[in-house]
């Protein structure tokens, strides 16, 4: 027998798929964006929110921690509504929403009924990461609506065999490509799955690799920047597995993994991992099932973040809903019913809602971690003001060529945004892709560094002197809290022979 008559679908599933359950998913999709829209206002910029508008004001074909699509994105917004947080949101907003009903449509591939189509979307609607992502233009959010999209494309084509869907995956994972640079883990997963439990003929198709073809090209002037500037972008890997050693490293990543998908979410997670291995009717779908195993393998070896694999919880999810639904086994509607309840209880709580008085100052590097999508909100205004009022201080003969040096691209993203507000003068930044966009000239002889040690700071300068400090009740600490500003002058080397060697992602 043939591998594609072992893993084609029947005909009859193929011409008699289960109705879409409109009513049922625009609910949910619905609240999930009345739920994210009454969110986005909340509190102030994200620090990566306030880095990828100053991107954008310098685009390029890539830069040092990702692709250019955010910078495209932030810049758009920041054009159609200069300075509106809630502008630059609403794209997130709108790929989660579209992802909620994307997973809905898996669950009607695997053949599922309204009820598991309905369930994978509250699944997807109530997972504490999957939706409350949506509140922030993020790598993570796009990149994660796009794996969801993929799925669907690679699912749909195992059903129907149409071509046109893997060149649309190959598309969005060109797009994926210009994020972050996750997505081959999914491919390489996915093809370890189809090699083990079939259908090899996608190995074959040549759709699949004129696809592959097209992601190259799309990529190869991001891969082109990157060689040239001794490939940041991999190179940041290590810089994320300190970050990760914060909250526990390799010990926390699958709890928290699975808690990311939700209460709801993360049951069916699991269910859906065994039900793709081991439930007959979803057999030609296999291939799936080592998929969230082989990703959450390739993460911790590799340190990464325990969202990381996300983008493959809905396909999972639906699977399971659709075996959950599919047994009419009264109890499990009566087991079901008060776990909704408990997961949308949960998001509830997750969303940004809480007054700030009501938010504790960050005690420890570790709580800032933990809780980074908050305290990572508070402190810019207070920033821009204090170093604005530190600039303010410099004699207005002596301010000639002044400009800003700031510790961290988050505080260079804020001053960068609040500048014109505030009337600083132009900023830069060693860290992370912000110091890829140039050195301060040469002619830059006195300079306010903002944060950072002094011990480092010193040695460049032929003086130092605190000038002023930023101390935002609620800021992140060392960022937006404690934070000293140093006038710096007679730079010991020209910027554009020293710079290069600040640079540290």
């Amino acid at each position: 027998m043939t591998d594609l008559m072992k893993t084609q679908v029947p005909q009859e599933d193929i011409s008699e798929r289960p109705p879409f359950a409109v009513v049922g998913v625009g609910v949910v999709a619905v609240l999930s964006a009345i739920a994210l829209l009454a969110s986005v206002g909340r509190y102030g910029f994200f620090g990566d929110e306030m880095y990828f508008v100053a991107a954008g004001r310098r685009l390029a074909v890539s830069y040092a921690d990702q692709g250019p699509v955010l910078p495209a994105i932030a810049r758009l917004m920041d054009l159609l509504a200069p300075g509106s947080m809630v502008a630059l949101r609403i794209p997130a907003v709108l790929v989660t929403v579209a992802a909620v009903v994307i997973s809905a449509q898996i669950a009607r591939e695997f053949g599922g009924s309204r009820r598991a189509q309905v369930l994978t979307a509250i699944a997807y609607a109530t997972s504490p990461f999957l939706l409350v992502q949506g509140v922030l233009l993020a790598t993570n959010t796009i990149d994660t609506a796009l794996w969801v999209l993929i799925s669907w494309l690679l699912i749909r084509w195992v059903r129907t065999r149409n071509d046109l869907l893997l060149l649309g995956a190959a598309l969005a994972t060109a797009v994926d490509m210009q994020v972050k640079w996750l997505i081959p883990f999914f491919w390489i997963a996915v093809a370890i799955g189809v090699l083990c439990f079939g259908p090899r003929e996608l190995l074959r198709r040549p759709a699949l690799w004129a696809g592959a073809a097209l992601v190259f090209l799309v990529t190869l002037p991001s891969l082109i920047w990157q060689a040239s500037h001794d490939w940041p972008q991999l190179r940041l890997g290590a810089v994320v597995a300190e970050e990760q050693a914060l909250i526990g490293g390799r010990y926390t990543w699958l709890p928290l993994a699975i808690i990311l998908a939700g209460l709801l979410g993360g049951a069916l997670l699991i269910y859906g991992i065994v039900t793709l291995f081991r439930w007959e009717p979803l057999r030609p779908y296999r291939f799936l099932a080592p998929l969230p195993l082989l990703l959450a393998v390739a993460f911790l070896v590799t340190d990464g973040r325990p969202y990381y694999a996300a983008g493959c919880y809905a396909a999972i999810m639906a699977a399971g809903a659709v075996r959950w639904t599919d047994a009419s086994v009264r109890w499990r509607t009566y087991l079901t019913i008060p776990v909704i309840v408990l997961s949308v209880a949960i998001v509830l709580f997750s969303l940004p809602w809480r007054p700030e008085s009501d938010i504790a100052p960050a005690k420890d590097e570790n709580e800032v971690g933990l809780a980074l999508d908050v305290y990572g909100k508070f402190g810019w205004p207070e920033l821009a003001e204090s170093t604005a009022t530190a600039y303010r201080a410099i004699p207005e003969s002596e301010r000639a060529g002044v400009v800003i040096v700031a510790d961290s691209y988050w505080q260079a993203g804020a001053l960068d945004m609040f500048r014109e507000k505030y009337g600083l003068p132009a900023v830069y930044s060693p860290n992370r892709g912000f110091g890829y966009f140039g050195a301060p000239p040469d002619s830059a002889t006195t300079v306010l560094w903002v944060g950072g040690k002094e011990s480092d700071v010193r040695p460049l300068f032929g003086s130092m002197t605190p000038i002023g400090r930023a101390d935002a009740t609620l800021g992140f600490p060392g960022v937006t809290r404690d934070v000293t500003i140093w006038r710096c002058d007679r730079p010991v080397n020209p910027w554009s022979t020293t710079w290069s060697s600040l640079l540290r992602l």
